[in-house]
């Protein structure tokens, strides 16, 4: 469990033994050691950030890097500014837990040089110990489960409660519903610009499947998509069955693109809508 004494004003984290930064432990890479002090942060409920770094000027080398406590020193108050929708949290409390690695001059390897247990402030609960950043990894397991989602529409909250319903709870998700919004917004930002092939691709692939799937599309003279018109199999049936009568209707919301969405519909003999073909208009 992760709780903590308060000796001199100060929270000092319950973590096994052998888990705890001592001075004088060797690893064999800078980052080995920041590895082991973001592990013990993890079992002893905090965050933890890289703070400042010196080098030799022989060789550019690290020969000191510090790892502090999240809460680390004062953030100085910004200026009020008239357009601000979201004030920052003030989150800095003038903690001085950290840990300093140093270079051995003769070897490439690292030792914990100083060690600061004390924290100036409360340690999270075994409750919410799984908001740590340490705690919070997208796994390739996300990352695939956010995707597939994406395709069928479903957005980043929603993929993430459907996810914690699956693994059992919050507790179990390793991950925080922003985490999964970032890496959708990742997402979007990676095919932005090439949307429009990706479309045009995935009707390629659809009419090498189904003979009977149309489409056409037009570009301008910079090659950007304008307009676009589809119709699969069962629209084509249902417009030679039931397409005495179309409605063309545009007054559905346009996208990113300003390219309005145009379905041509129809009504079939149980006086229920049916979809004869769709549209993307610019």
């Amino acid at each position: 469990p992760l709780c903590a004494a308060n000796i001199d004003n100060e929270w000092i984290p319950s973590c096994p033994t052998h888990l705890k930064p001592v001075v004088g432990i060797k690893f064999d890479t800078l980052q080995q050691g920041i590895s082991f002090y973001e592990n013990y942060a993890r079992l002893s409920g905090f965050n933890t950030r890289l703070y400042s770094t010196k080098k030799r000027k022989s060789d550019g080398k690290i020969s000191l890097k510090y790892c502090v406590c999240n809460k680390e020193g004062f953030r100085e108050t910004p200026r009020l500014q008239s357009n601000c929708k979201k004030k920052r949290p003030i989150t800095r409390m003038g903690c001085n837990a950290r840990i300093t690695l140093k270079l051995i001059n003769d070897q490439d390897n690292y030792i914990i040089f100083s060690f600061h247990e004390g924290h100036t402030h409360p340690l999270i609960n075994a409750n919410s110990a799984h908001h740590t950043k340490q705690s919070r990894n997208l796994t390739l397991a996300h990352k695939k489960y956010i995707m597939e989602n994406s395709r069928a529409n479903i957005r980043a909250t929603k993929s993430y409660r459907l996810m914690k319903e699956h693994v059992g709870g919050y507790q179990n998700m390793a991950a925080s519903v922003t985490d999964f919004q970032n890496f959708q917004r990742d997402i979007r930002k990676h095919i932005r610009g090439k949307d429009a092939q990706m479309l045009i691709e995935n009707f390629k692939r659809k009419q090498q499947m189904c003979s009977s799937f149309f489409f056409k599309y037009e570009v301008d003279d910079k090659q950007h998509l304008i307009r676009i018109f589809w119709a699969d199999a069962i629209g084509r049936k249902n417009y030679a069955s039931f397409g005495d009568v179309v409605s063309f209707d545009t007054t559905f919301s346009m996208n990113e693109y300003c390219m309005v969405f145009a379905p041509f519909i129809g009504v079939d003999n149980s006086k229920s809508c049916v979809t004869f073909a769709a549209a993307l208009l610019y």
